[in-house]
């Protein structure tokens, strides 16, 4: 892969990201702003989950059979710059949120689409495509900081407002119009048959036979569900706190995850598979009884090590999960596997994470007054109750690559 190839995926992963991180991260307050309720951001957030578990089958059985890819996105992200703008002016609940269940449908294709088109220009990628991928979650960081350091100056109280949304959409009518420009990347599978198993990664199911696997997928679905708090809710928690600059300070989460992401190597030699997921699992518990405890007075650096936590939160059990797959997978189940557990932690247990959360959030919501303590003892328990099961039921184990 040579320089200007790399440039022009790196900027294509940087667009992708950035148009993420514009409008997810303050969503919730500015919902909150607008009168939703904590259930209502649930299930706003949970049009997310929904379009990530449809998205398999429009690329599997449409995308990847008939259309070359960059074409697609540039079509999706078009749409989906229309529909995010539509979206941000409207203030109905159930009219928004229907909203922002299509865009997500335009939208949470391209994830798998980008992947797409890059590994369709690499000759190695599994040493080619983490120095692309780190450029999405660079563009998350600048989307963050850009609502904080630049548009805040024009816009006060710019994370209540529906201007990160335009923003969003603007950028995503800009990589649509940028995924025109990249290289070919013809459908992979013209003529084939493709099943509705095959395209949610069923062919894995025979993995769950072995117990240890088992235990893995089962966690990873438990895990996820309290997950979803942190996505949900932590910027309108930090907002109501009277924290200025809350979308700019929670990139220093995206900040960690490139730094423990750079080594985790090396703590994958030293602690192995089960206390790579177990530390990534109590991270969860420690994350979410920092943000019981902490405030903007002497405890503020609980609130600021808990958005930090992040990089091993993520890291270590999500991309260690995913490494743990790649290797315990036969080759002939391996992508279906890793779809698979896509499935069940970003679709299913992220899903009813954000209904139980939202949910949460109102059982202990009393007179427009949120008891944030409380509130974020519910998931630090949840994980906690997982991590300890995880961990008498998971046996360690030297896991090689399966042919």
């Amino acid at each position: 892969m040579d320089i200007k190839i790399y440039l022009r995926l790196s900027l294509m992963m940087f667009l992708q990201f950035f148009i993420w991180g514009a409008w997810f991260v303050t969503l919730g307050t500015h919902l909150g702003h607008i009168g939703f309720t904590g259930s209502q951001i649930g299930y706003t957030y949970l049009m997310n989950n929904i379009a990530a578990i449809v998205s398999p089958f429009f690329v599997g059985m449409i995308a990847d059979r008939f259309f070359a890819s960059q074409k697609v996105m540039g079509v999706l992200h078009l749409l989906g710059g229309f529909l995010m703008y539509v979206a941000s002016d409207i203030t109905a609940v159930g009219t928004l949120i229907g909203s922002l269940l299509l865009y997500n449908l335009s939208y949470m294709p391209t994830l798998a689409l980008v992947n797409a088109v890059s590994f369709n220009q690499m000759d190695s990628p599994d040493k080619q495509f983490p120095k692309v991928r780190v450029w999405g979650t660079i563009g998350w960081i600048v989307a963050g900081l850009v609502i904080t350091l630049v548009l805040s100056d024009f816009i006060p109280e710019i994370e209540k407002s529906a201007v990160p949304m335009k923003m969003a959409a603007l950028a995503s009518v800009l990589m649509g119009l940028y995924s025109f420009t990249l290289p070919n990347t013809p459908p992979q599978n013209v003529g084939k048959e493709v099943s509705i198993g095959e395209v949610l990664g069923l062919k894995a199911l025979r993995l769950l036979k072995e117990r240890n696997f088992f235990i893995f997928v089962l966690c990873s679905l438990l895990i996820s569900i309290p997950l979803a708090f942190y996505y949900n809710f932590t910027n309108l928690f930090l907002n109501e706190l009277g924290m200025t600059g809350v979308a700019g300070k929670q990139t220093m989460g995206q900040m960690s995850e490139v730094i423990f992401m750079v080594l985790m190597p090396w703590f994958f030699v030293r602690l192995g598979v089960k206390k790579m997921l177990l530390v990534g699992m109590l991270a969860w518990v420690v994350r979410y009884a920092l943000f019981a405890y902490g405030d903007l007075g002497a405890l503020v650096w609980m609130l600021y090590v808990g958005i930090l936590l992040h990089g091993v939160c993520y890291d270590f059990f999500f991309v260690t999960g995913q490494i743990y797959v790649d290797k315990k997978a036969p080759k002939d189940v391996r992508a279906s596997a890793q779809g698979f557990i896509a499935l069940i932690t970003y679709g299913v247990g992220i899903g009813l994470g954000s209904i139980l959360s939202g949910n949460i959030v109102d059982m202990f919501t009393k007179d427009g007054v949120k008891d944030w303590t409380v509130i974020w003892w519910v998931p630090c328990a949840f994980a906690g109750v997982i991590a300890l099961f995880f961990a008498l039921t998971f046996k360690d184990e030297a896991v090689k690559k399966t042919a």
